[in-house]
């Protein structure tokens, strides 16, 4: 390989090295304070603030990076749960799941919702929702779940109980261990068919 070459190709391993150090360190920052400085940052990633910048122009860009990171670790994690049989159980299920998730980053959550277009949050959701989506339109098919009220409305309304949840515990009125039953209690309510009984399921 000619020198030129060469020298472009370890200037690039260098670059991607410095960037997943400064995401990794950003997302522990940030995961213990949702206002951590891009200096704070920097200095827990082993780098200058001008190499921070070069990478990442502003903060929220550093904070998008973090956020995007965080939505396809829990993704990944998402994709393997059984979506399958009755669809309440199925939902309380991805609900048991995604509450850990959300436990897990709700701090970021704090940071991208203090830094980032509400849109843009929005958008990086794109995912999670559709997966409920899908599942609410089956238990609708199936006459489990209601169709008296648009399905956007019924995402909506499980995403703002579980992010609901994690402000709950930042205020201290609710613990980390009651929160995944509290809001499949309140979502499967919320989806019951008016005027049939609310089912208790097993996750």
């Amino acid at each position: 390989m000619p020198a030129k070459a060469a020298g472009t190709t370890t200037k690039r391993a260098d670059a991607q090295r410095n960037i997943a150090a400064i995401v990794d360190a950003a997302t522990a920052c940030l995961s213990r304070d949702p206002a951590a400085s891009t200096s704070e940052i920097a200095k827990a990633a082993g780098v200058g603030r001008v190499t921070l910048y070069g990478h990442f122009p502003s903060r929220t860009d550093l904070v998008d990076a973090v956020f995007v990171q965080a939505i396809e670790s829990g993704e990944a994690a998402l994709s393997q749960v059984d979506l399958t049989g009755d669809p309440r159980e199925a939902l309380a299920r991805l609900i048991e799941s995604s509450w850990h998730l959300v436990d897990r980053f709700r701090s970021l959550l704090v940071a991208a919702q203090d830094a980032l277009p509400p849109g843009r949050v929005r958008e990086l959701h794109a995912d999670p929702m559709t997966r409920v989506e899908r599942l609410i339109e089956r238990g609708q098919k199936e006459g489990v779940f209601r169709t008296d009220l648009p399905t956007s409305w019924l995402v909506g309304s499980m995403h703002s109980v579980m992010h609901g949840a994690a402000e709950e515990i930042n205020a201290g009125r609710l613990t980390p261990d009651n929160a995944a039953e509290y809001i499949t209690a309140t979502v499967l309510a919320a989806f019951t068919p008016p005027g049939e009984r609310v089912p208790g399921v097993q996750r």
